[in-house]
């Protein structure tokens, strides 16, 4: 299967599905971090959608969509039309995603701004689901898939920023801040190649969670 992950230069989900002999690709407008450059294509995402594949996994930039910076669309009491028009493009980008002219699609985001009016999310997961002893609220709009479902899940995790442990999600600070939060856990990567790439589903599923 070919599968493309815009907006990753982690290559997180591009690992997990190359482990399970699939011919994915990473695809950002930065270099890869994850030590495979043979698998990723640097630049817009957007220019290759065309380009035959079976699957698109997209993270497209949160910045300005996320509910989590809405108070600064409106610092003040007026609306700041700069973060305003930012959020319209990245609105854009998603929505380019998401009608892709690809079978099965899978944008990744937080809670989005209202104002943005993004379609309704199909999924709500968290990273202990699968695993990670974190709490990240991430939404899920799907096409062609089913939802995910938890692998292991604990219950709870820890809140994200509160504890800088090395691995960058728990990160608190510094320069690098938005890109190692913005990376995707290995357990929901996983989740992800195993499910969609080769059909594994476990018997319980995130409503019997």
């Amino acid at each position: 299967m070919r599968v493309l992950i815009a907006c990753e230069e982690s290559q997180a989900v591009c690992k997990a599905f190359r482990a399970r002999g699939h011919e994915a690709f990473s695809s950002d407008l930065q270099e890869c971090s994850g030590g495979h450059p043979e698998w990723h294509i640097q630049g817009d995402a957007t220019a290759i959608l065309d380009d035959g594949w079976d699957l698109l996994i997209g993270h497209p930039p949160c910045t300005y969509l996320s509910n989590a910076g809405a108070r600064w669309l409106f610092a003040g009491g007026e609306l700041n039309e700069d973060r305003y028009q930012n959020g319209l493009e990245g609105r854009k980008l998603f929505m380019s995603f998401l009608n892709a002219p690809i079978p099965m699609v899978c944008i990744e985001n937080p809670v989005p701004s209202s104002i943005f009016l993004l379609p309704p999310h199909d999924q709500l997961i968290q990273p202990f689901y699968f695993g990670d002893p974190f709490q990240k609220k991430t939404l899920l709009w799907l096409k062609g898939l089913p939802n995910l479902v938890a692998t292991n899940n604990l219950g709870t995790g820890e809140p994200m920023g509160l504890n800088a442990n090395g691995n960058g999600w728990g990160s608190s600070g510094g320069k690098d801040r938005q890109k190692m939060r913005s990376k995707t856990f290995p357990g929901i990567a996983e989740a992800m190649a195993a499910q969609w790439g080769d059909n594994e589903y476990p018997e319980f599923n995130l409503e019997n969670c």
